[in-house]
């Protein structure tokens, strides 16, 4: 009994603490949309420039997928964890003495590198540690992720209008990196490290089923990442204050959360993940359409459907591609491909929507386009028959 407790307790202080590095993840992309036009009226920004503010630091975070496992190899998870989490929170707090545009995107892509680091070291991890129980520990991971955007959207605008800045509006998540800094380093001692290392240099890029799983993640994540960019900007323009729009976006995110945390517990059940996907786009359709035809009635279940499919995909996307391998560093090297090629499709996305806003006048059409790629995916779904897994990656 008392191993089992050995056992348990870095188990789950590990767990803890992933949890705590994971809400470092997006505070530094979530802050800005709320708090665009008070950075506008500061610093002169169109919504085309605008957009390389989420724009570049997930082209960062895809670029960095590439290497993220050869550092982590390098330097050991620890380390890695530790300088990825130094650079997010120097890259976070620099925001309090930006002047220009520029300073403020060279904060985002330094966050991004941050950011990718983590994010292409993680799912191996949790495969390898969390072995039983890989669909709900990927899950808490990507809620966590979530969360941590629920937290930026929603409180940066009260940040700013208790201090008066926008800059601290922005610059105080870096206190999250300080926290998960002090839990991962102090849970060093008991957690045990991964030794051993990728049975090969293996490459997905003449894969056709990791680029269809890439492209898939892509698409999803474009949803993400246009909503996070443009939701609060969209109800700004529509008439809703800076608070009240951060407010909505923080909704968004916290039921981004609670699918999350339910999504992979249901789709556990079975190895085959198809319906749950298929479930997913459809309501993500919905709010895209919820956002155009009505923004002003029904607000609050166009959001609450958007944040139910995305919290769900975003985890299950990754899901899916762990499934195809069991051995834990190659099921890594698999998400990483993934994560790489569909973060530098996804990073597209907020600059298209915002040439589209400043060419049009309006976000709408930026929505319908979306909804069209959500049709596109659930065609995708179709494909992923767990059956046939071994037959398109060995």
């Amino acid at each position: 009994m008392e191993n089992v407790r050995a056992t348990a307790r870095p188990a789950l202080w590990l767990m803890v603490s992933i949890i705590l590095v994971a809400l470092n993840l997006r505070p530094s992309m979530a802050a800005v949309g709320p708090l665009l036009s008070a950075i506008r009226a500061d610093i002169p920004l169109s919504f085309s420039l605008a957009s390389l503010l989420t724009m570049l630091p997930v082209m960062a975070m895809g670029l960095a997928m590439f290497f993220g496992l050869s550092v982590s190899q390098r330097f050991g998870e620890q380390r890695t964890v530790v300088i990825s989490l130094v650079i997010i929170g120097l890259a976070t707090v620099s925001r309090l003495f930006v002047d220009s545009a520029v300073d403020l995107i060279l904060s985002a892509m330094l966050a991004g590198i941050g950011i990718a680091l983590i994010q292409a070291l993680m799912p191996a991890l949790i495969k390898s540690r969390f072995s039983d129980n890989v669909a709900m520990c990927m899950g808490l991971y990507v809620t966590s992720i979530m969360g941590g955007a629920a937290m930026a959207a929603s409180f940066a605008p009260l940040a700013m209008t208790r201090t008066d800045s926008w800059r601290v509006g922005l610059a105080i998540w870096a206190a999250l990196a300080v926290v998960a800094l002090l839990f991962w380093t102090a849970g060093r001692s008991g957690t045990p490290t991964l030794n051993a290392p990728t049975p090969r240099k293996e490459s997905f890029f003449t894969n056709s089923r990791a680029w269809l799983l890439a492209i898939f993640f892509g698409l999803g994540t474009a949803s993400y990442t246009c909503v996070l960019a443009w939701l609060a900007p969209y109800y700004v323009e529509k008439g809703w204050s800076e608070q009240d729009a951060g407010l909505l976006l923080g909704f968004l995110t916290a039921m981004e959360v609670l699918s999350g945390l339910i999504t992979p517990a249901i789709a556990n059940r079975s190895r085959d993940r198809r319906w749950v996907l298929m479930v997913l786009l459809a309501l993500i359709m919905a709010g895209f359409c919820g956002l155009v035809l009505g923004p002003q009635h029904l607000s609050l279940l166009w959001p609450c459907l958007l944040g139910l499919g995305i919290g769900g995909l975003f985890p299950m996307s990754l899901i899916v591609s762990l499934d195809h391998l069991d051995n834990p560093q190659r099921a890594g090297a698999l998400t990483a491909f993934v994560q790489g090629i569909g973060y530098l499709i996804a990073g597209l996305s907020p600059l298209m929507a915002g040439m589209v806003r400043d060419r049009l006048g309006s976000f709408e059409w930026a929505w319908w386009c979306l909804t069209g790629v959500m049709a596109l995916m659930i065609l995708m779904v179709l494909r992923f028959n767990p059956r046939h897994y071994t037959r398109h990656i060995h």
